[in-house]
């Protein structure tokens, strides 16, 4: 049995920093700390060692700890090149990085449209990822820079990974998605099952998911779907040609909701 799980620990009102840890030596990395307390806190509950960071993008809510963790532990930043990530190694699309302390190689992948320099850890070998603000549960994130041509981009980079892929996203944000989903879809028997898992969880984390699920319930990997069109354009009153079109039809109205 694998020594590795994926833990979350809860920061601010519903950002998850991601702890990737190796139970056999109490080694961890942390995906996304956009505050230090949290981290420290679980550290010192669990009885671990931290080794390294990953950064997904800038936005301070994901990179926020960065300084203050550094100025405690010994340790490495690997994230996509920005002043704000304060990254002591900058990576790159399809650039390979080894966890040796979690026996964890992850593969680099650039998912811009959120942000521009925004980035997703692969691991092919377990079928991990971590994917910061691109990809939700039943969402994803707004398009703040780039445009919605790479987001489209950037979306169909993840679904082509492996069905059977855990998508560690970095907010709970699951409930409100599932319910702007079913707006689109109001008759997709797979978002009100969801619908109604969700709502059974009374709080509690909703994800990972994985990209099998995601397929079937996710408006923004169904652009190209008869009934996500047909919504789309009901809703913006006029023919969509284009898969983009129809997502920024749908982000606009999410944006909205």
């Amino acid at each position: 049995m694998s020594s590795i799980k994926i833990e979350p620990i809860k920061a601010f009102t519903d950002n998850y920093i991601w702890a990737i840890v190796n139970a056999a030596n109490k080694n961890f990395w942390v995906v996304d700390p956009g505050e230090a307390q949290p981290v420290i806190e679980y550290i010192k509950a669990q009885g671990l060692n931290l080794c390294g960071i990953l950064i997904t993008h800038r936005h301070k809510d994901h990179c926020g700890g960065v300084a203050e963790l550094r100025q405690k532990y010994t340790i490495p930043v690997y994230g996509p090149k920005h002043s704000d990530i304060l990254a002591t190694d900058v990576v790159q699309n399809k650039q390979k990085i080894f966890l040796s302390e979690c026996n964890l190689s992850f593969e680099v992948l650039a998912i811009p449209g959120h942000t521009l320099e925004h980035i997703a850890y692969y691991c092919a070998t377990k079928h991990l990822l971590f994917c910061g603000d691109t990809l939700f549960s039943a969402g994803c994130g707004r398009v703040f820079e780039g445009t919605p041509r790479q987001m489209v981009d950037s979306l169909m980079t993840l679904a082509r990974l492996p069905d059977d892929t855990l998508v560690y996203c970095a907010h709970e944000y699951t409930l409100k998605n599932l319910e702007f989903a079913k707006l689109v879809e109001p008759q997709n028997e797979d978002i009100a099952q969801q619908l109604a898992f969700v709502y059974s969880l009374a709080g509690r984390s909703s994800v990972p998911t994985t990209l099998a699920l995601e397929k079937k319930i996710n408006p923004f990997l169904r652009a190209d779907r008869a009934t996500v069109i047909a919504a789309a354009e009901t809703k913006v009153g006029h023919p969509l040609k284009e898969r983009v079109n129809v997502f920024s039809a749908i982000r606009a109205w999410k944006n909205n909701f």
